[in-house]
């Protein structure tokens, strides 16, 4: 019998909650360092269920896992996606960010800054503008792309890339640390049917520069980082003609797609 998704946030139901207010005031890491895995979705519950570190699962309104819904924008010639691609320095991304279940949005940008750290930076966003940059978005994001790496992408700015996925937040106390769990994960490009990660899961540690109780468990079982942006790979995946050098193992042994029903 194959393990889904569900399968694994289920698995959280006997952690003890926190809410938001109290994650944000002791884990809001908005600089961090970030590590992914690609875990298969049977793995993933096995070695949550085996990590006890006093672990909280965020829960708000009686929910722990919450639907979210990502745009990203990128140049016509993919300026954004060419310098992650390549391993530039002063990469960055720029996307809506919608909390479904709220129907709350903010447009982000996010950048690369010393030893790896990402900074997120955002603004509040309406919920209806979505899926396009107006011009207060532009603003932003020239103001802060400026200041950050120096420049803003001289192209026109449009969608090219549509995340979805659910997503259940891990606290854990000992570290000051957060980690993420989305399951569901569907890429989709414009105007093109949605692909989903199949029989697998994203989980992703925030903490500072040092590895976090939950990477050290993770480790201890085989379980090595990937790497992996949901833009990025996503968009690799979605075209094979893009370069993809720096996803390629992932790509080849760790991302398996299925169109989504």
């Amino acid at each position: 019998m194959s393990t889904t998704g569900t399968d694994v946030v289920g698995n959280l139901r006997h952690l003890p909650p926190v809410g938001l207010e109290e994650l944000n005031n002791e884990a809001a890491l908005q600089t961090r360092v970030d590590r992914k895995y690609v875990v298969p979705a049977g793995l993933a519950r096995q070695l949550l269920g085996s990590f006890s570190k006093g672990v909280r699962v965020l829960e708000m309104d009686g929910s722990r896992s919450f639907a979210y819904d990502s745009v990203y924008f990128d140049t016509a010639n993919l300026d954004s996606y060419l310098l992650a691609a390549h391993g530039r320095r002063r990469r960055y991304k720029i996307r809506t960010r919608t909390y479904v279940d709220s129907a709350v949005s903010f447009l982000e940008v996010k950048t690369e800054g010393a030893r790896e750290a990402t900074v997120k930076e955002r603004i509040p966003y309406h919920l209806s503008d979505r899926a396009r940059l107006t011009e207060e978005g532009l603003d932003y994001v020239r103001e802060t792309l400026t200041a950050s790496v120096g420049a803003m992408p001289s192209g026109r700015l449009e969608p090219v890339l549509e995340t979805r996925y659910n997503r259940s937040t891990l606290f854990l106390p000992e570290s000051g640390s957060r980690a993420t769990i989305d399951t569901d994960v569907t890429w989709q490009r414009p105007g093109e049917p949605p692909w989903v990660l199949d029989e697998a899961v994203i989980l992703e540690t925030k903490s500072g520069s040092t590895a976090g109780p939950l990477d050290r468990h993770l480790w201890a079982h085989g379980v090595r980082p990937s790497r992996i942006s949901k833009f990025a790979t996503g968009m690799a995946a979605l075209c094979p003609d893009l370069p993809a050098n720096r996803w390629s193992r992932t790509l080849r042994h760790s991302l398996s797609l299925r169109p989504a029903a």
